[in-house]
């Protein structure tokens, strides 16, 4: 049995979705994590992960393994006591540390190809709830947008404590990633923007609002058929981005350069200080965008269309 997931960015309202304001994420096709499973020759549940170099039996993992745990979790929820002797095989081409939902992408693609395999078919409901309890394992309070927006493969407008809305593009549109190939320390950015905003936070306050506006322009642009609206937004969430302290200077000189090269307005995506940036492109543009990403000084990047 086969499964993929695909990787996931965010477009608009990073850190301020911690104070109760929208973000919106989109799923990036072009970068995936395939899962096989196989009946195995030997005893045991065999585990190969040719990317992490992990060629391991289940039984000999610590119990808090980030792919152990996650097999341990799919069994116990699939109520299975006995294990069964399978392979599987995780190959993945989304890189880890890089905002783009590797960890849940790589538990959505195990949770069904281990649900095929034993012929149990499970809803997308059922995948997405199951892989928000595996985030809790490794993530502690996840906000849920990874495992959302990759168990649909569908834009995510997304609230704390509200129900998740999936929603369509009314038009395809492109965007090119860049990665600054730094690890984006999440966890220590969003705790300095806490330090921020309670040191001064009315005025972060207003800058968590007019990042909740374009949240919302951005989402009526994209399901209207207007993505070209999202350029100026990215522009302006960047700035507020910068005022928050969560750039760089190495994200910013990627986001000057994809608008140099032409690209309809760029920001960073995620945690910042590191990670990636995105671009919005006409399709046209995309290619030498990513060129111009390069020369820059982006370690990889990525053309991806939304849908």
């Amino acid at each position: 049995m086969k499964a993929t997931a695909p990787g996931k960015i965010i477009l608009f309202g990073e850190h301020a979705v911690v104070y109760n304001r929208p973000a919106l994420a989109v799923p990036v096709e072009q970068v995936h994590v395939d899962v096989d499973v196989l009946d195995a020759n030997e005893p045991g549940v065999w585990i190969h992960a040719p990317v992490i170099n992990l060629q391991a039996e289940l039984s000999t993992l610590p119990s808090d393994h980030p792919i152990g745990s996650v097999i341990l979790k799919v069994f116990q929820h699939l109520g299975i006591l006995t294990f069964p002797n399978i392979s599987i095989i995780i190959n993945s081409t989304i890189p880890v540390a890089a905002g783009l939902g590797s960890g849940a992408a790589v538990s959505v693609a195990l949770v069904r190809a281990l649900s095929s395999f034993m012929s149990l078919s499970l809803t997308n409901e059922q995948v997405n709830q199951l892989v928000f309890e595996i985030e809790k394992l490794h993530h502690g309070t996840p906000s849920g947008i990874d495992n959302t927006v990759i168990t649909y493969n569908m834009p995510v407008y997304y609230m704390k404590d509200k129900p998740i809305e999936t929603f369509r593009s009314g038009k395809p549109f492109t965007i090119v990633v860049g990665d600054t190939g730094i690890p984006a320390p999440t966890k220590e950015s969003v705790g300095d923007v806490r330090r921020l905003w309670l040191r001064d936070s009315n005025r972060f306050e207003v800058i968590f609002n007019e990042i909740a506006q374009i949240s919302l322009i951005a989402r009526r642009s994209i399901e209207s058929g207007r993505p070209e609206m999202l350029g100026e937004l990215m522009d302006h969430n960047h700035e507020f981005l910068q005022q928050m302290t969560v750039s760089s200077p190495e994200l910013d000189v990627l986001v000057y350069a994809a608008r140099k090269a032409g690209a309809l307005g760029a920001k960073l995506s995620g945690g910042g200080r590191g990670g990636n940036m995105i671009a919005l492109v006409d399709p046209a543009l995309a290619e030498s965008v990513a060129e111009g990403l390069m020369s820059a000084g982006a370690k990889r990047t990525i053309i991806t269309e939304i849908k």
